[in-house]
């Protein structure tokens, strides 16, 4: 039974990770990414060691694709802005 669980889990992380690395769009990526990190939580917790598997939980789930959603926020803000900057520059003239 720990067989088949362990091969399903490996399989859903293989899955998740070949879907973050086909996606383009960061902000989707990142979402892609919090599976990944949940399907490897449950690969290290399958694997007997739960407490590599809350770790990833914690920051693979949810911290850093924090982050990553937050940076892509804020680029995008940046280059609205400068078009925004732009475009009144081009109105003036």
């Amino acid at each position: 039974m720990d067989d088949v669980l362990g091969g399903l889990a490996l399989l859903l992380v293989a899955a998740a990770a070949t879907a973050a690395v086909l996606n383009r769009d960061p902000a989707r990526q990142a979402v892609v990414l919090s599976l990944l990190g949940l399907a490897l939580a449950v690969l290290f917790t399958v694997d007997q060691a739960p407490d590599v598997g809350l770790s990833q939980l914690a920051v693979g789930s949810a911290v850093t694709p924090l982050m990553i959603l937050l940076t892509v926020r804020k680029v995008r803000r940046i280059g609205r802005s400068r078009q925004a900057e732009e475009h009144e520059k081009g109105r003036s003239r």
